[in-house]
């Protein structure tokens, strides 16, 4: 009896263990030098109205700031498809895994890229991987994704076509 409670959890646990998402939301450190656009805007409204200098510079930081959060793409896999911010590929469509550090990846998205890759690249993102497309009507031949969390994004991928 224990041995058939037992199988349906561990089935139920296998979708679970594949899956993954992240969002690509920037660093603290453009959030700071984001700040300085408060005093940019601040210095342009203060002939126009001295008393609303100040506050106009902080809503224009809040807005570029929450815009940022808002547009950051996200990464996920789950129910066999990889999403990589508006485009999907089914997981068992995707082969070599190659995970790239911040050099690795420069070389990646670099002079010797075929313009018909798939990129979802951050900038505030130093990371990521290249995972090679096999879907022959597929004209994208990689995807190079950037991610705070490369192995363990390659190891969801791997899990969920083992699925």
């Amino acid at each position: 009896m224990t041995s058939d409670a037992a199988a349906p959890r561990a089935a139920s646990a296998s979708p679970a263990a594949a899956e993954y998402r992240e969002r690509l939301i920037p660093g603290p450190g453009m959030f700071l030098a984001l700040l300085l656009v408060v005093p940019a805007v601040a210095l342009i409204a203060t002939p126009i109205n001295i008393n609303a200098a100040i506050p106009s510079g902080i809503i224009v930081y809040l807005i570029a700031a929450v815009t940022l959060i808002l547009l950051s793409p996200t990464i996920r896999v789950a129910g066999g498809e990889l999403v990589a911010g508006h485009a999907s590929i089914p997981v068992s469509q995707l082969g070599e895994i190659e995970l790239l550090g911040a050099g690795r990846l420069r070389a990646a998205i670099g002079p010797g890229l075929d313009a018909r890759s798939y990129l979802l690249v951050r900038g505030w993102v130093n990371r990521g991987i290249r995972i090679e497309n096999i879907d022959p009507s597929d004209p994208a031949p990689v995807w190079i994704i950037t991610t705070r969390h490369p192995q363990k994004l390659a190891e969801t991928i791997r899990a969920a076509q083992a699925a």
